[in-house]
């Protein structure tokens, strides 16, 4: 009883350009490789085909989610989830993955897609827990050589 949810203060948004350091720092601090550059951070943010999401609290930029889609498709791909090693083991991962999957939603998208690294337990199991299903392996995905793990999932409206 009087348990607290410590994650509870913790606001998600719209990024915006005032974040771009913010995320590059979180890029470099979660991501050994494949981090997403100022740039690319810029064009997401910006860009109508993106929506990132980001995770605040206590004056720090804790996470992120970023959603690519395409105009006249239904998939939406989750290129990249972020939570910064204070942030982990609050739930935050799953705030972002559900709040994302709103935003897809409400954009009309009705399935998504995503790659996760094959040794990346920690997400792989969040992604399973959400529903997600694996179908299809890639190797050689990332820039240091390893397995990515395609998975899926069908979303619908909500309401």
């Amino acid at each position: 009883m009087g348990e607290t949810r410590p994650f509870a203060q913790i606001q998600l948004r719209a990024g915006t350009l005032a974040d771009l350091n913010s995320l590059l720092a979180l890029e470099v601090a979660v991501f050994s490789g494949d981090r997403l550059s100022r740039r690319q951070l810029r064009h997401h943010l910006r860009a109508d085909s993106s929506d990132l999401l980001v995770a605040s609290g206590a004056g720090a930029l804790l996470g992120y989610a970023l959603l690519l889609h395409r105009r006249g498709s239904s998939m939406g791909r989750i290129y990249s989830i972020a939570v910064s090693a204070q942030a982990r083991g609050l739930g935050l991962g799953s705030r972002l993955l559900e709040a994302i999957e709103s935003t897809a939603a409400e954009r009309g998208l009705r399935r998504m897609q995503l790659e996760v690294r094959a040794d990346n337990e920690a997400a792989i199991k969040l992604y399973l827990r959400h529903g997600y299903l694996r179908y299809a392996q890639r190797p050689g995905y990332y820039e240091d050589g390893a397995e990515a793990l395609c998975m899926r999932k069908a979303i619908g409206p909500r309401v």
